[in-house]
């Protein structure tokens, strides 16, 4: 073998390394996925290939049977890649630097055949051996990818048995709050809630008009479903009939440095789409009956211990200004009539995005802990609690004003981490010291890593509103695929949802 082959083979573990780590565990998440069963399988399988791969051209030079057993695994190897490229344009919509990443490994890879297969077929020519060869260094690359690829593949084909515990409830049994046949105006329908709340209303056969600037992302929710995309809400005339408007969009809060550019677009986002609102509601002629309009738990400020409802005030951060305006401008939907609903969102925990979803493999492969002393309150809501309560909001006509969208039972994020550990079978004693995340990241650890609110959701409760995941180890055991009493899609006994304050 070649200096010139032992490159390309070299530059294709890291490829494959990059694709594994940045792609299919981090921003794809596959693992997660119940959709990605085969797709987990193939990758098992072909790691596994390529594990005995790396290993007889390290560390061997195979002869004769030997030989011919490698270009078979070769050979088998090409058809599960051809198979994977089929499942995945399938079964998910890849994102454009993972298309050119598989583009360069495949470029690659065609380039190591071509070189690797005529000195397989010379070799075997020769009689059946095995003698072993040192490549120096690449040797050692060998080995140590073939370690790496054993990992991942027995990690994706536990990964691919595990899809059938994760299970997700119909989404039209989200929206059976709601009258039937509604008009629904949605803002952030393409984000990490306003997706399953597309889904979910579209499937309970609601008309949804979805304002987004990515009608591509948005198809890719709801394909071949009667929703209407609209770019700028000027194109809705002023006869339009619309029973209800949600508004869910936003900069990100979580998605990177509050430097000083990032905090204006935080709030500029926010107040822009609610004053596009108010001018639309200001111009039609049948007024929408709601408006829910998103808003966040940091609107009481850094708290402590202190037992919150929406009864209280605030204190003084970054993430209450943003709350404060949002909501102020907000409000003024009640001017021309409307009933308007503040929606105080906590953590909203789902696997498929979202704070846990980033939390998922760093605590699967035990390298999760507390951030800092973990003291600090963790306000949390599963999704669909999350959906149901927004369909909850627009169907209550007695609902006005800030609504707390909480489970009855916050914890520590010392309990938090713990029981995700617990659900993963997994130990969490890898803590996160608090001054890197101080130094780091400054006020946004500050306020969304290291403080929190202790908020309940006393509103919801008593406007008849009931947790299906009032608890924290019923989300989680649901999220993850765990057993627990109460991951059935039914009801929590009624003395789970009772306000503990």
């Amino acid at each position: 073998m070649t200096d010139i082959l032992w490159m390309f083979i070299f530059a294709q573990m890291m490829m494959g390394a990059f694709d594994t780590i940045y792609h299919h565990e981090g921003t794809e998440r596959l693992a997660w996925r119940p959709s990605q069963q085969t797709e987990l399988i193939l990758h098992g399988v072909r790691n596994l290939a390529y594990a005995l791969m790396f290993t007889a051209l390290g560390w061997f030079e195979p002869m004769g049977l030997w030989a011919s057993a490698l270009l078979a695994l070769l050979a088998g190897e090409l058809l599960i890649t051809l198979w994977d490229f089929v499942e995945e344009d399938r079964t998910r919509h890849l994102p454009s630097s993972e298309r050119v990443t598989h583009t360069l490994l495949t470029l690659n890879y065609g380039v190591i055949l071509a070189m690797l297969v005529p000195w397989l077929i010379g070799l075997a020519q020769l009689q059946t051996a095995l003698p072993t060869s040192y490549h120096g260094i690449m040797s050692w690359f060998c080995a140590i990818s073939a370690v790496g690829v054993i990992f991942s593949g027995l990690r994706d084909l536990h990964a691919a048995q595990r899809t059938t515990r994760l299970t997700e409830r119909a989404p039209a049994t989200l929206a059976t709050a709601l009258p039937p046949q509604q008009t629904v105006l949605i803002t952030g329908g393409t984000g990490f809630i306003g997706s399953r709340l597309v889904t979910g209303l579209v499937a309970a056969g609601h008309q949804v008009m979805l304002l987004t600037r990515n009608r591509e992302k948005a198809g890719q929710l709801t394909a071949a479903s009667p929703v209407r995309y609209i770019e700028s809400l000027d194109e809705i005339s002023k006869e339009t009939r619309i029973d209800a408007i949600i508004n869910l969009a936003g900069e990100p809060i979580s998605d990177g440095l509050w430097t000083k550019q990032k905090r204006l677009s935080i709030v500029r986002s926010r107040l822009a789409t609610t004053y596009a609102i108010l001018r639309l509601i200001a111009r039609l002629s049948h007024k929408p009956s709601v408006f829910v309009s998103g808003s966040a738990i940091g609107w009481y400020g850094l708290r402590g211990d202190e037992k919150l409802t929406e009864a209280n005030t605030g204190t003084p951060c970054f993430s209450r200004r943003v709350c404060v305006s949002w909501e102020r401008a907000a409000g003024r939907a009640a001017n021309y009539g409307v009933r308007t609903v503040l929606l105080r969102t906590g953590l909203v925990l789902d696997r498929s995005g979202g704070m846990l979803a980033r939390l998922l493999a760093p605590f699967e492969f035990g390298l999760g802990g507390r951030f800092g002393n973990g003291s600090y309150w963790m306000s949390w809501i599963h999704r669909d609690d999350m959906v149901r309560l927004i369909c909850h909001a627009v169907a209550t006509e007695g609902l006005a004003g800030p609504l707390n969208a909480v489970a009855p039972e916050p914890a520590t994020n010392c309990d938090f981490t713990s029981a995700l550990g617990k659900a993963l079978s997994r130990p969490a004693i890898m803590p996160i010291p608090r001054w890197p995340l101080q130094l780091l990241l400054g006020d946004f650890a500050n306020e969304l890593l290291l403080s929190g609110q202790r908020v309940y959701p006393k509103a919801a409760l008593e406007s008849g509103f009931v947790f299906e995941y009032a608890t924290l180890e019923a989300a989680l055991a649901q999220i993850v695929g765990t057993p627990h009493p109460f991951t059935s899609g039914q009801p929590v006994p009624e003395q789970l949802t009772t306000l503990k304050i």
